[in-house]
């Protein structure tokens, strides 16, 4: 029978890792890369018989997950984020998929967004399609800054079951994230040359577009609350944007 590893990065995950780890502890193999963390997340991942990696906390985050990609034994590899887990249906589909005689190298899969303890099925949030299955050498992480983007060699299918996400632990996640990602996004503008226009009319038409049109308003107080996040983020990007296109002209 085939076999499947999970590829795991992660950076002081410590609180929410042994949830995942619970859910993939079936696997063959788990290849767990650790970034630099200050917590015990690498003795969480020892207990689960983890293949352990220490690795510079990198903000592209995409480099650390093609060494874990690289690293891993099994026919398949399956990309896990430590906020992500694997159900019962989900597992079996995996198995199944895996042990099929086809020719396809990669599988995407619907992805149910949990936040503050509801699934939101609208505003863009559902499906949600990641590409995550991938059929080992034939799977390749593109150099992108943020949103990392897998590239198959060959033909890829699509898995019926979810993967669940819990994109913020609390309070406390939700700014450490908006930190994150408006400094990585603001870079990706300015390799992109991006206009200081389209940069800050982007958080108010992603707003009208997943709270309007792709219906975000249908999910009640929270979709209203995540649409205004994702508002947040955008909105505290275009500042750091101008903020460092304004320190690069001054050099």
């Amino acid at each position: 029978m085939p076999t499947i590893s999970f590829a795991i990065i992660a950076h002081n995950e410590a609180s929410i890792l042994t949830e995942c780890l619970e859910t993939v502890k079936w696997a063959d193999e788990i290849v767990f890369v650790d970034c630099q963390s200050t917590d015990n997340s690498i003795s969480i991942a020892q207990n689960y018989n983890a293949k352990v990696f220490e690795r510079k906390n990198e903000k592209t985050v995409y480099i650390n997950k093609q060494f874990a990609l690289d690293r891993a034994n099994s026919d398949w590899v399956f990309i896990l984020d430590p906020d992500e887990r694997i159900d019962e249906s989900l597992k079996n589909e995996i198995l199944k998929k895996i042990s099929s005689p086809n020719n396809i190298n990669g599988y995407s899969l619907p992805r149910k967004n949990f936040y503050f303890g509801k699934w939101l099925r609208h505003g863009g949030k559902y499906p949600d399609f990641q590409l995550r299955l991938i059929r080992k050498d034939k799977g390749k992480f593109t150099p992108l800054p943020v949103h990392e983007k897998i590239i198959i060699e060959g033909k890829t299918a699509f898995l019926k079951n979810d993967l669940i996400h819990y994109p913020y632990k609390n309070t406390e996640d939700i700014i450490k994230k908006f930190e994150f990602y408006s400094d990585i996004i603001s870079q990706k503008y300015i390799l992109a040359n991006y206009s200081k226009t389209y940069v800050f009319i982007r958080p108010f038409s992603k707003f009208l577009n997943s709270y309007i049109l792709k219906l975000g308003f249908i999910d009640g107080a929270k979709g209203l609350m995540v649409a205004l996040m994702d508002f947040c983020v955008l909105f505290i990007t275009a500042i750091r944007f101008k903020e460092k296109i304004e320190n690069k002209n001054n050099d």
